[in-house]
């Protein structure tokens, strides 16, 4: 046709550049990567470490979270470390805390309180050293928080829902709607309060929260009923013809393998159980996952173009596995580095090779291209 008056012009085509499909990182690798950094957080509370780790945890986020609205999460899982850092220090001025101290820094006035009550107190002496334990408590705390809002932010729900195996994917969609519901109530709230603000509506304060809090209500259980349809057309909870043999085989070995799990790991964490604690552990493992296998055949779908668990994904899981076990190695051998004293009060050192083995949870920024996050 000839370019007249009445020709509609031809839009230009956009190239959309897409990740390929061997840059794509496991959504499992960056679960294990931020629970391996929580892991580590946990054995120490030297708030150089810890600043460390949420520094890491932080620059992984910011140079590799996609543009979607489960990722815009941190932000708020920051936010709520930052209150939770807080109300553990308000905590500490207000009930006291049982770490005696010197150093007295306000005497507020204390409430009397029933001889039923004792060991609780309202009011009294603040000192130093109780206010400086309660913020190494309330920064590990933080923390571990942190950790889990860098997961939620890298890690895709709806491949990681993808993945699972067949005989957890009742148990996955439940927790994958759990981990969603954050995210999208935040997404839906900044949705929300953008619009008022464009009508001239206030957005802050009570009155435009209970003005907001309906919408998103309404706007969660359309995406409850829309999920339902969803997963009714696709036929889910239909389940395959298997032997009763098979049923009673995976019965067993998913049983045992959780008791011995449970047993492997009340023997490492006991002192007379460290001879059984491994083999048991192992074993138990090696047992759930042939009971979980074995139950994937009553679960008939199927997969299209699964994420592959590639060299990155190896990388990423392995660089958190491994700051959560030299972590746990240098609170076992050199406890006092990774857990300052506060009586007496001394400032905290850094100590080199645990802030080295922290320095590994950077390695998914230089490993992962940043459009495959």
């Amino acid at each position: 046709m000839g370019k007249g008056a009445g020709a509609r012009p031809e839009r230009a085509r956009v190239p959309v550049s897409r990740p390929r499909r061997g840059n794509v990182v496991h959504s499992g690798a960056w679960w294990v990567w931020a629970l391996g950094l929580g892991v580590g957080a946990s054995r120490t509370t030297n708030p150089l470490l810890l600043g460390l780790l949420v520094t890491a945890a932080g620059y992984v986020v910011a140079t590799h979270r996609s543009s979607a609205p489960w990722a815009r999460s941190y932000t708020a899982f920051a936010k709520l470390a930052l209150a939770v850092l807080v109300v553990r220090l308000v905590f500490a001025v207000v009930l006291g805390s049982p770490i005696p101290g010197t150093h007295v820094l306000v005497t507020l006035p204390e409430v009397p309180l029933p001889h039923w009550a004792q060991g609780i107190r309202l009011g009294g002496r603040v000192t130093a050293e109780s206010l400086v334990f309660a913020l190494y408590d309330g920064l590990k705390l933080a923390t571990l928080l942190i950790c889990v809002g860098a997961a939620n932010a890298l890690a895709n729900p709806a491949r990681l829902l993808k993945s699972l195996p067949g005989a957890l994917y009742e148990i996955g969609v439940a927790v994958v709607v759990a981990l969603t519901f954050a995210p999208n109530l935040i997404a839906d709230v900044q949705r929300l309060r953008a619009a008022r603000r464009l009508r001239g509506r206030p957005d802050r304060g009570v009155r435009g929260l209970l003005q907001v809090g309906l919408p998103v209500l309404e706007g969660a259980l359309e995406r409850s009923v829309a999920l339902a349809a969803a997963m009714d057309a696709r036929g889910y909870g239909r389940t395959a013809a298997v032997p009763v043999a098979v049923r009673r085989t995976t019965a067993a070995l998913t049983l045992g393998g959780l008791l011995g799990v449970c047993a492997g790991t009340y023997g490492l964490l006991t002192a007379e159980g460290g001879t059984y604690g491994l083999p048991v552990l192992g074993a138990g493992v090696v047992a759930a996952l042939a009971g979980l296998r074995l139950g994937g055949r009553r679960s008939p779908r199927t997969r299209y173009r699964p994420d592959p668990w590639n060299a990155r994904a190896w990388l990423v899981a392995g660089s958190g596995a491994a700051v959560a076990a030299l972590l746990a190695l240098a609170a076992a051998r050199d406890p006092a580095a990774l857990h300052p004293g506060v009586v007496p009060l001394t400032a905290p050192a850094l100590p080199l090779w645990p802030a080295a083995a922290v320095l590994l949870a950077l390695l998914p920024a230089l490993v992962v291209p940043k459009e495959s996050s």
